[in-house]
């Protein structure tokens, strides 16, 4: 297995995977399936901001992709990225994730970020075990603030420091 930067031709079964996501699990709240064309402007707009999109691939076959973003658009929030790691079904088990978010803490603190924060489906136990083995904190749950499938979906906030700095100013 190889991790590396997403390029265009990848698009496609980060799409496939995106979509498996919507259909069968809660760990994307959104319930329609989305084109091609979303995946590539989402893509664009990633690494135009200089955010990485990340590829576990086998061969030419994409097992799992990850990226982060801004947390929140405002300024004061500027040294925060939320990220997200989905898994091919068929691939889920295999520790593709447990690769995956340590290039991400990497990433990011490379370009100078401070927190990392992941939002988790409070049920979905795998992925909180996950972040907490890379350092992750639980910091709060809110309750049934989503829905899908019928059912209201509570979220769980975990946060990781990416550095010591005193203040934002200070270079990490």
């Amino acid at each position: 297995m190889q991790i590396r930067d997403a390029t265009g031709a990848d698009l496609p079964g980060i799409l496939e995977i995106y979509n498996d996501a919507v259909r069968n699990t809660a760990a994307i709240w959104n319930e329609t399936p989305v084109d091609l064309e979303n995946r590539r402007a989402w893509w664009q707009a990633r690494t135009a901001q200089g955010y990485p999109v990340l590829v576990a691939c086998d061969g030419a076959q994409v097992l799992a992709y990850a990226s982060f973003g801004d947390w929140r658009d405002w300024e004061g929030y500027r040294h925060t990225v939320e990220h997200s790691i989905y898994v091919r079904a068929e691939a889920r088990g295999r520790g593709i994730a447990t690769r995956l978010l340590p290039e991400l803490i990497a990433r990011a603190s490379g370009i100078g970020k401070h927190v990392m924060v992941a939002g988790i489906e409070s049920g979905n136990k795998a992925s909180i075990r996950l972040h907490q083995a890379h350092g992750f904190e639980i910091t709060g749950e809110m309750r049934e603030v989503g829905a899908k499938f019928g059912r209201w979906l509570d979220l769980t906030f975990m946060q990781r420091l990416l550095d010591a700095r005193p203040t934002p100013e200070a270079r990490p």
